[in-house]
């Protein structure tokens, strides 16, 4: 028996060491005993992204459903986390479960839950479904068909929900027909390779077909993941944008037509300005720790409350579900805005811009020129350490007791530790540490004026952390 702990976003573990079957049937017995004890009629939707085994999983977990007396809607084809939180609202769903580990490597696996509000159960709520989760189950195996007649299955078509939900909310036709705006798309062999054809139809598409070993590539949407897209851009010189999104679609990487990557702290910051400075939309705006200090920035420049939140989206979405948020996000590409579900989703924030674009007959470079405008340029990057548990511990351990005054000889003036440990540094430089709440990684962080600069302080820290 392995112990089964949700990390920043769900469960997750690799495919036949700790995610099997088994430990479905134990994490689907308790997510059917929380659902009914909040309402005994309760009905859950499920679906499954590109990974390998998906369905067997999502089939596992339907047969512990039903055999609980809940009603479950199923989509039997591959489909983003936004649609499973979509359907979870529109479908009057306690919950929504997704089979996928998002943007981690292609030999995990997981399990993700969604709340009836359409985004990410909160942290109060997933540990309670931890500690329902039993040693051990035993389940009478029947198949789905046997579940549709007893009517305690129906199959729904979450995509197609989803492209109505698109369609009621943009202009696709002026999006479609911009001449002057060619958009390329990049889904990674994930969960958007199908919707965004059918959106974009005229769309340069790249890695849109079926490959669950994501060709041995972790289908995360940063610049040293998207070196394909990043060539074909250059080479093509057509594409005034391109457009990538990750495993089960809920996060973004941008670029410009040259083949620049444009990170999520400037993606954030130039949804902020579309939503509030054209559109004229008002709210909070919440940030996780690790975002850009240019946020609130922005937000002072704009009279906008600012909120910095602990890494995960489900503390974003807890706020959204309470309050009047305008945006929520995350360095990691995880973005939610107002007038949609409280959830991240790379497709619909790049609809955001793409159709601002066309409207306003802007650059991608005009509207990050705007930004500038008001925050001043910055650059940002991640560094992700693979160590040893021993001294990745013992550099939290430093972290925590103040022993790093300086950076090999660059120095500290103050350290903030909401999640992780923000080093301020000279002027806006930052450099922030902090382990993988799903990996076995610890991340550097590194905010400064210039790529070169930015580079430059990654290499003087990972001399001070490593020697």
């Amino acid at each position: 028996m392995s112990n089964i702990k949700f990390g920043t976003d769900g469960w997750r573990a690799i495919i036949a060491k700790d995610f099997t079957t088994e430990n479905i049937k134990r994490v689907a017995k308790a997510t059917a005993d929380w659902a009914l004890a909040q309402d005994k009629q309760a009905k859950i939707v499920i679906g499954y992204d590109c990974r390998f085994g998906g369905g067997l999983f999502a089939q596992t977990a339907i047969n512990v459903f039903c055999q609980s007396g809940i009603k479950v809607f199923y989509d039997q084809h591959f489909v983003s986390t936004p649609m499973i939180s979509l359907g979870a609202r529109n479908l009057g769903c306690e919950l929504g479960v997704i089979i996928t580990a998002s943007h981690n490597p292609p030999a995990y696996n997981g399990y993700k839950l969604k709340t009836k509000h359409g985004g990410p159960l909160i942290q109060k709520y997933i540990t309670e479904i931890e500690e329902l989760i039993p040693d051990t189950i035993s389940v009478e195996e029947k198949t789905m068909e046997e579940w549709e007649k007893a009517g305690l299955l129906e199959y729904v078509d979450l995509e197609t929900m989803y492209l109505h939900h698109v369609e009621a909310n943009f202009d696709l036709e002026a999006i479609n027909n911009a001449d002057e705006m060619v958009v390329a798309y990049d889904a990674m062999y994930g969960a958007g390779q199908s919707v965004f054809p059918r959106i974009m139809p005229h769309a340069d598409l790249l890695h849109c077909e079926y490959n669950p070993s994501f060709y041995g590539q972790a289908p995360e949407p940063i610049g040293k993941n998207l070196k394909e897209l990043e060539t074909y851009l250059k080479e093509m010189k057509h594409i005034d944008l391109a457009l990538a999104t990750d495993g089960d679609a809920d996060r973004i990487g941008l670029y410009d037509g040259k083949g620049k990557f444009i990170d999520a702290h400037h993606i954030i910051l130039m949804l902020i300005h579309i939503l509030h400075k054209y559109k004229g939309m008002t709210g909070k705006v919440v940030v996780a720790f690790s975002v850009s200090n240019k946020v609130k920035k922005m937000c002072e420049q704009y009279g906008i409350p600012c909120e910095i939140t602990k890494i995960g989206f489900k503390y974003i979405c807890e706020i959204m579900q309470n309050e009047d948020v305008l945006v929520g996000g995350e360095e990691s590409g995880g973005i939610a805005v107002k007038g949609h579900i409280p959830e991240r989703d790379g497709i619909w924030d790049g609809l955001v811009i793409i159709e601002h674009l066309v409207k306003q007959n802007h650059t991608l470079q005009d509207l990050i020129d705007e930004v500038y405008a008001v925050v001043g340029k910055f650059a940002y990057n991640r560094d992700d350490l693979h160590l040893s548990e021993e001294l990745k511990q013992q550099i939290i351990q430093n972290c925590s007791t103040g022993f790093y005054t300086s950076f090999d000889g660059i120095s500290v003036a103050k350290v903030e530790d909401i999640d992780g440990y923000k080093f301020y540094l000279e002027g806006d430089e930052t450099v922030m540490i902090r382990a993988s709440g799903t990996e076995p990684l610890l991340r550097v962080y590194v905010e400064a004026s210039t790529d070169d600069r930015v580079n430059e302080i990654l290499c003087r820290v990972r001399k001070t952390l490593l020697g």
